[in-house]
């Protein structure tokens, strides 16, 4: 069977996440306890207990997220005796996700991929102060129609352009999520119900992700992705900028950095996944989120989340 391993991104994490693997692996103890060191803190009990207001912070939800997943690889390879390149064809993640993928692929250590998701959600955060950006999800509207609603969304009432509004997540088909100036957001959401959009929803969410405004935080991240140590991924990692595998260590420190600013084209990655043969996507980590999108994205494909316990045991059962 052809599969690729998917790991999710912010929002994803909940409250009691990797407690119940880290109860019964050490493996996934020994990955939690990786992290903590990295980070000199102990975002471990921050998972396992909260508060959930801490954790859903950016700087804290980024590498909990990729610990909780890794946590769940390492298991999987302890229990079911293999590595990575022999139960999987492809990686890739959503957003950060991206980043946990590139560390199962031992492309960035698990230390490093720590640090530089703690630093990223900081710089995303610090990039546009709290309450001038906002997001969106718009259902319904296929991508075309979204990118005319982002863009006639930018004009004021004398037609003069009036802050930054860019589709962010391109998630499934009607299932896409614009970001930027907060008036500009809202002027698509108005747009949007007028132009046939089932549900357009203002997101609970702390900075405008993956659009022009986080320039500053790509700037950041350009010069914190030059100090660390990129190598070859033993599989090939799908870009959520190419929307396809990639290996070369320079290309994956560039896309890295566009991808902060740019569309995370998360539709294209799993088609592209379709399109070389991939049959089943298996989500590693908090939630099923990216194992509901595939179903949107093509019925055909399976889907298999693993988070706990008997997720690996059923899981390890199907490879």
């Amino acid at each position: 069977m052809t599969r690729a391993f998917v790991f999710p991104g912010q929002g994803s994490q909940q409250v009691g996440m990797g407690q119940e693997l880290a109860g019964a692996f050490s493996t996934a103890r020994l990955v939690f306890e990786e992290v903590d060191e990295a980070l000199s803190m102990n975002l471990s009990r921050l998972m396992f207990e909260g508060p959930e207001e801490e954790l859903k912070l950016t700087e804290n939800a980024q590498p909990a997220l990729m610990a909780a997943s890794i946590a769940v690889l390492r298991v999987l390879e302890s229990e079911g005796g293999f590595k990575l390149p022999g139960a999987c064809h492809f990686v890739a993640g959503h957003s950060l996700g991206e980043y946990s993928a590139l560390a199962a692929a031992g492309a960035i250590s698990l230390d490093e991929v720590a640090r530089v998701l703690r630093a990223r959600g900081a710089a995303m955060q610090r990039a546009v102060p709290v309450g001038d950006g906002a997001m969106a999800a718009l259902l319904g509207l296929e991508l075309d129609a979204v990118l005319s609603v982002a863009q006639d969304a930018q004009k004021g009432e004398d037609g003069s352009v009036d802050g930054i509004c860019a589709a962010a997540n391109d998630n499934a088909p009607g299932q896409i999520v614009i970001s930027g100036d907060k008036a500009a957001v809202e002027r698509a959401v108005a747009l949007a119900s007028e132009r046939g959009a089932k549900r357009a929803i203002m997101l609970d969410v702390s900075a405008p992700f993956h659009c022009p405004l986080m320039q500053p935080a790509a700037d950041e991240m350009t010069e914190v992705l030059a100090t660390i140590s990129v190598t070859p991924p033993s599989v090939p990692v799908v870009s959520n900028v190419s929307a396809h595998a990639e290996s070369d260590p320079e290309t994956v420190r560039h896309l890295l950095v566009e991808q902060i600013t740019k569309m995370v084209r998360w539709r294209e990655c799993v088609e592209f996944l379709r399109d070389q043969g991939v049959e089943t996507l298996v989500e590693l980590g908090s939630g099923k989120v990216l194992t509901g999108l595939a179903r949107r994205i093509d019925r055909d494909l399976n889907g298999i989340a693993v988070n706990s316990p008997a997720d690996v045991e059923a899981a390890l059962k199907t490879f």
